[in-house]
């Protein structure tokens, strides 16, 4: 018989044995809730600090990108000063007889402005000019960011906002049927648009026309000679899109697309064919003359001008009927400014008319490449004419971008910035106004108490004028 001492030793040896590895299991435990909660610490810190660094980085990019839009300024108001220069008045004077002409210096802003650009951009500025910008102080950015800065000259496009500023935009409705009637383009206006509606070239046209004009009679843009006494209808509301038509001139591109039978196609057709380079773009909103649809002749793309020309033509003119002889005037016209390198073409509307008849420097070699010159419609005086061919601009876009590398990500503000420059102070009579201040014009008096300060004409032309122009419209993406 057991004992009783021993049976009880024996059961308390079993009952330790059945406790034995509690003390582990609870440790375990302990360090799993622990590696859960310092994981759940180090994922919220982890996205709180990218959150933070990302911030940080859009920052940055952003006044990357508003420097840019502000150097671009600096370079639209310095290109006066340039085209006055002893330099360019030398090299492009045997060129042009008389005045020199605006030269496009926006077109080179990634390169001019290089030298306050950072990574690349700044080391391949210095290697064009042979500087070494690391002896300089504060120039370029700081780190790995950087700009991109690209200007668009918005007075070498055809205004649509013309039809707000115009009674009968008879120019506006012949360069947009010009466009939209070419043989290649037929298809696309004979399946629906995106309202599943059927909207022809004349439909496109007058309801471009239309948004923008301030009365309700419709646009005849089959014959503008001969305006429709018809009304506008209400296709917007029967269409349920829950809007009309503006009837005041547009605020953006982006409004282009609200009218009807603007689908993605013809957008991309007729107003933006590359969204990744605006100077493709051929349509604007922004102009320097809401009277008449002036362009300017040295920046205009080809196609843009070949619709310009054709506008006060003569229907039955080879080179507005014939695509052969389109095909051909665009083609010249592409590789004359790839050869100009940029430099203005002509010095006034006189040298692009006497071109297109096949006259001066440019015209017979129009002529020999198969383009019949050009017959002007009678009807179109040569004082209109002067109107519609500019050879200067005074409305910009600027598109800048500013970029902040990281390590797995990067950051980017991209501003689309218009200016207006007809206001622009001019920069050399401000700064010889202000060294002249400065060498010792005397103050006018203080005045008595009892009398009036005498108002400071200048200041207040100042605040009404800038010499690096006005911002008329800005976005920030």
């Amino acid at each position: 018989m057991i004992p009783t001492s021993f049976r009880q030793a024996m059961e308390r040896r079993k009952k330790r044995a059945q406790k034995r590895g509690i003390a582990l299991i609870m440790v375990l435990g302990a360090i799993t809730i622990l590696t859960v909660f310092l994981t759940e610490l180090q994922t919220d810190t982890t996205a709180a600090v990218a959150g933070a660094l990302a911030d940080r980085d859009r920052l940055k990019a952003e006044y990357y990108a508003k420097s840019a839009v502000n150097l671009s300024r600096m370079l639209l108001a310095s290109e006066k000063r340039i085209r006055t220069s002893p330099m360019v008045a030398l090299a492009l004077g045997a060129i042009f007889s008389k005045k020199v002409p605006q030269i496009p210096v926006w077109e080179f802003s990634d390169l001019v402005l290089g030298a306050f650009n950072g990574g690349e951009r700044a080391a391949s500025f210095g290697t064009n000019v042979s500087v070494d910008l690391s002896t300089g102080k504060h120039m370029g950015i700081p780190g790995n960011g950087y700009f991109n800065a690209t200007i668009i000259d918005e007075d070498s496009k055809i205004n649509v906002n013309t039809a707000a500023g115009a009674a009968q935009p008879a120019q506006l409705v012949v360069q947009l049927q010009t466009m939209f009637l070419q043989p290649q383009y037929a298809t696309m206006f004979e399946v629906r648009d995106a309202d599943e509606q059927f909207s022809d070239a004349p439909t496109l046209c007058a309801a471009l026309i239309d948004w923008a004009d301030p009365d309700e009679n419709l646009t005849n843009c089959t014959d503008p000679t001969n305006p429709s006494t018809g009304s506008e209808d209400n296709v917007y509301q029967m269409l349920g899109l829950g809007y009309q038509r503006k009837n005041a001139p547009y605020d953006s591109l982006q409004e282009l697309r609200l009218v009807r039978g603007m689908d993605d196609t013809r957008w991309a057709t007729f107003v933006d064919p590359d969204v990744n380079d605006p100077h493709k773009r051929l349509l604007t909103v922004w102009g320097q003359d809401t009277s008449v649809n002036a362009i300017n002749v040295n920046t205009a793309n080809p196609q843009t001008l070949w619709a310009l020309a054709c506008s006060v033509a003569t229907p039955e003119t080879p080179v507005c009927s014939d695509p052969i002889q389109m095909s051909s005037f665009i083609g010249f016209f592409s590789l004359v400014r790839t050869m100009a390198r940029g430099a203005p073409l002509f010095a006034s509307y006189t040298d692009f008319r006497n071109a297109l008849e096949g006259k001066g420097m440019l015209g017979p070699m129009l002529t020999a490449m198969g383009v019949q010159p050009i017959t002007w419609n009678p009807a179109v005086t040569k004082k209109e004419m002067k109107k519609l061919f500019k050879t200067e601009s005074k409305i910009f876009s600027i598109y800048a971008e500013g970029v902040v590398p990281g390590l797995q990500r990067e950051a980017r503000v991209r501003i689309h910035a218009v200016v207006d420059m007809r206001a622009a102070l001019d920069w050399k009579q401000k700064i010889a106004d202000d060294t002249a201040t400065a060498q010792g014009s005397t103050p006018p008096p203080a005045p008595a108490e009892d009398e009036t300060a005498p108002v400071d004409e200048d200041f207040v032309k100042e605040l009404t004028t800038n010499p690096f122009g006005s911002v008329i419209y800005y976005r920030v993406d």
